[in-house]
């Protein structure tokens, strides 16, 4: 046992082929070919080791008092060991249990004492029980004697007051019947008067109601209606506005964008054109300005006349005796003066941003130099034309 304690248990146990396929198959494989008594030696080692492990975890007490769960602790540890040779445990019955020692004699003598002290205790306890019971029922049957007769007396006085509280609960009630009368008919009254309050008070929600959607219908639905129409005249005004200004700007946008195109498309041919320009001239940038100045000489000149095409001169008429300051004439002086009222192309080509070439002549750094110039121009005289007459000529 657990203690140490060498036990003695005369056991029989019915080992059989298991049926479950699985375990037959293992007894296919380990006991074909043994004779019976190999079998019965192989099974009675596998009983005999599965006992002594259970029997050594158990108290040699709960081996002697607790049979079921020896039986039930061998039978688990047997049926799975047998299981692997193909066997099955079919029943299991212990006899007896004993020891060496005589320990389990000594308890079973230990119970046996404990027992009879317990049976004589028991007779005691009832013997006495017995006398007290007798003594306790002597003493009721007086108590219950006497209770008896107060009872009675009790209940003749219990009965007269209840009879007094009968009276008085009587009379209570037939008042308070009388109340509930009395205030239930004056109820009626009030609930009468209130539902025709009520009925007058329906009646005149009803009329105000019927005077209300009278004047609702008269005048604020028309109004309301005068209301959507106006509304709805001023959105269709609004809307038409709306789409004619969205066409506007559609147009205008569509003009727009074929201005652009067509701008663009002209910036385009004139870009390629003075690229072209530009490569005929062999790619000198100079040589390429050179030839659209040379282009836009006959424009120059067109500007330079309509400074005097804009001057309107009807006639002219020059009385020139033949002498002058200097010996010019008035003829010459009043060329020259023309001649100097023009404004000069280079100042011209200069405010609209070209620069005409070298060869066409450049403005003077040296402006004393530059008048010396103009009146050395001024000085030459043309010819005088043949006047009829010594004072004057007139053309």
């Amino acid at each position: 046992s657990k203690q140490n304690i060498r036990v003695n248990t005369p056991s029989t146990f019915t080992v059989g082929i298991s049926t479950d396929p699985g375990v037959m198959a293992n007894a296919a494989e380990r006991l074909l070919g043994l004779q019976l008594t190999q079998v019965r030696d192989l099974a009675r080692d596998i009983i005999f080791g599965q006992m002594r492990v259970v029997i050594a975890t158990m108290d040699i007490e709960a081996i002697n008092a607790d049979r079921d769960q020896l039986i039930e602790r061998i039978s688990d540890g047997v049926e799975g060991e047998l299981r692997k040779v193909g066997l099955r445990l079919i029943n299991v019955n212990i006899q007896d249990i004993t020891d060496e020692s005589g320990y389990l004699n000594a308890l079973g003598q230990e119970a046996s004492s404990r027992a009879i002290n317990d049976a004589n205790v028991a007779e005691a306890n009832n013997k006495r029980k017995g006398e007290i019971g007798v003594a306790e029922a002597q003493r009721d049957q007086r108590v219950a004697v006497s209770a008896s007769q107060a009872s009675a007396v009790e209940g003749e006085n219990l009965a007269k007051v209840k009879v007094a509280e009968s009276d008085a609960m009587r009379r209570e009630r037939e008042a308070e019947a009388e109340r509930l009368a009395s205030a239930a008919e004056k109820v009626k009254q009030a609930q009468a008067l209130e539902e025709a309050y009520a009925s007058e008070k329906t009646a005149e929600d009803a009329r105000s109601q019927r005077e209300k959607s009278t004047q609702y219908a008269n005048v604020v639905v028309p109004a309301e209606i005068e209301k959507a129409k106006i509304e709805t005249l001023a959105e269709a005004d609004a809307e038409k506005i709306r789409r004619l200004k969205k066409g506007e700007a559609d147009g205008i946008q569509s003009l727009m964008e074929a201005e652009a195109k067509g701008t663009l498309a002209a910036l385009q041919a004139k870009a390629q054109g003075f690229g072209e320009i530009v490569q005929s001239s062999g790619g000198a940038a100079d040589d390429a300005t050179l030839l659209l100045v040379t282009e836009q000489l006959p424009q120059l000149i067109e500007e330079q006349v309509k400074a005097i095409a804009n001057l309107k001169i009807d006639k002219v008429t020059v009385w020139d005796s033949g002498k002058g300051d200097g010996g010019k004439n008035d003829t010459a002086n009043f060329m020259s003066g023309l001649v100097g009222a023009l404004p000069p192309l280079h100042d011209l080509t200069k405010n609209v941003g070209i620069e005409l070439p070298e060869f066409l002549g450049k403005l003077s750094s040296d402006p004393a130099g530059a008048a010396k110039l103009i009146e050395k121009a001024k000085s030459v005289t043309p010819q005088q034309p043949q006047s009829s007459t010594d004072n004057g000529q007139q053309s």
